[in-house]
């Protein structure tokens, strides 16, 4: 990269062959996606997220420093906009030039895809009184008989509960929404309810060996058994799957991870019934191993749909109670058809009403973004959420924050809100009180369009604490832009 700037005749050119490119590749796109497009609003939408992604299969930094330099749009934050962000900056580039410009877009025009992400986050989420992003919080099990904490919960400014369908059942999930209409009433605030199917989760079952052994540092070994613990004299610690088949698919090789990244290992020795597992990096003071820990295989074909039985059995309770319904383990627009005709059989005269949540936590979901999207959006209200504790375990930590800037990026693209999950505010969500880490995090998570707390004991307070900062970091910033407030620190 150079100091070195074109005059803006050649940037000119460049850029008008660049805007004609992106729209033609982008109406080849979209004509793909079209006969599919059930739903009229999201057709802008979808012609938008074509362009982006011709736009983004280029690089494009010189060209951005060129621009700066001459004072016009670096390109950096046109996601919700690109053919009209192209054809203002044409228009600036003209001037430059001396050059009569057919017409800069019209405000509105130009300004048209902040209002439709507006729109469809209000559509799905639900309105929010000033603070532009939405509080979702999931409930614990103490939520079905304790109706106080829906009431602080929704005092404190969470604006949509999460209902996790891997734990309790229909009786606890049905008491868990009666208390919030209940609080509902008592403090005029309404929330959406989102309930996340449980999906093919690989959990711990059952653990057998000696209790002062099952805290695993770096160099032990345990077996996961696909069935019945193998005979004595393989491996002093054994552990079922919670999907047996899961264990057969193993290799020796393949990478394991258990409670969301904080042991790592590696299959050493494939056996009949199991696989042996040796641990290559744990926390210092060792993991427990225990039973409903989750297990990861980011490196195995599983070989698993989407939809589990146990799912569609919870359909038949959830897709009457629940405005938004999270779908766990997405990898393809196939998976999000399945559910669609799951909901069609038991609401089929207005499914496309219900809304859907795609939980991106795998490296095929991030590559099936793109299709994931068309699919849902076409045909009812959609959003993502960027599951970062199985997302950072399947690509590595490294990785994480890179992707889930992409993944913000695209979705902003198709005018699609984004929910930021998994271990926001943690330390205060847990133990009381919050470390810088957290904080930073969470303030990053006001570029998103909602961001989820786990559920502890001192929710509320983080409730509350969240509240404030989205709140001062609306006046801050927008997506990726920055509002240029008068500063009074100084």
């Amino acid at each position: 990269m150079t100091d070195t700037v074109r005059p803006a005749a050649d940037l000119l050119r460049e850029l008008t062959e660049l805007r004609e490119a992106v729209a033609r590749e982008g109406r080849e796109s979209y004509r793909r996606w079209r006969p599919g497009i059930g739903r009229r609003r999201f057709r802008v939408s979808a012609l938008n997220l074509a362009h982006y992604l011709a736009l983004r299969h280029r690089d494009l930094r010189e060209l951005q420093r060129e621009l700066m330099a001459h004072g016009l749009s670096s390109l950096g934050r046109l996601e919700g906009r690109v053919l009209a962000n192209l054809d203002a900056t044409l228009g600036a580039l003209r001037a430059v030039n001396g050059r009569p410009a057919p017409h800069y877009p019209r405000p509105k025009a130009f300004f048209r895809g902040e209002r439709l992400l507006e729109a469809d986050t209000v559509e799905l989420l639900g309105p929010t009184g000033g603070r532009g992003v939405r509080i979702l919080v999931t409930l614990p099990s103490e939520a079905a008989t304790t109706p106080s904490l829906l009431v602080d919960l929704l005092r404190q400014g969470m604006d949509a509960v999460r209902i996790n369908c891997a734990h309790d059942d229909a009786d606890a999930w049905a008491a868990m929404v009666a208390n919030l209409r209940a609080a509902e009433a008592v403090t005029g605030r309404r929330a959406r309810i989102l309930m996340d199917l449980g999906g093919p989760k690989c959990r711990v079952g059952t653990v057998e060996g000696p209790k002062e052994e099952r805290r695993l540092g770096t160099g032990d070994r345990f077996l996961l058994v696909s069935g019945s613990f193998l005979s004595d004299g393989e491996a002093a610690i054994q552990a079922t799957c919670t999907i047996p088949g899961a264990v057969e698919k193993l290799r020796q090789g393949d990478p394991v991870f258990l409670d969301d990244g904080k042991l790592a290992g590696v299959v050493d020795r494939v056996l009949a019934g199991g696989a042996e597992v040796r641990v290559t990096q744990a926390l210092p003071d060792g993991v427990k191993l225990k039973a409903d820990k989750g297990l990861n295989f980011p490196a195995t074909d599983l070989g698993l749909t989407a939809l589990t039985e146990e799912d569609r059995r919870d359909l038949d309770f959830v897709a009457r109670t629940a405005d938004l319904i999270g779908y766990s383990f997405v990898q393809s627009g196939n998976d999000i058809r399945l559910l669609q005709e799951e909901l069609a059989t038991r609401r089929p005269d207005d499914w496309h009403r219900i809304g859907l949540v795609a939980k991106i936590e795998t490296p095929v979901a991030v590559r099936n973004l793109p299709e994931i999207i068309v699919q849902a959006a076409s045909h009812q209200p959609f959003g993502v959420m960027i599951a970062r504790g199985d997302l950072a375990v399947a690509i590595g930590f490294e990785r994480l924050a890179e992707m889930q800037e992409e993944i913000l990026w695209i979705c902003e693209a198709a005018h699609v809100p984004v929910i930021w999950a998994t271990q926001v505010l943690e330390s205060l969500v847990k133990k009381g009180l919050p470390t810088r880490g957290d904080m930073t995090d969470a303030a990053m998570a006001a570029r998103a369009e909602c961001v989820m707390l786990n559920k502890g004991p001192h929710v509320v307070e983080a409730v509350a604490l969240l509240d404030r900062l989205l709140t001062r970091m609306a006046e801050h910033q927008t997506k990726k832009t920055p509002k240029l407030r008068a500063l009074r620190s100084w």
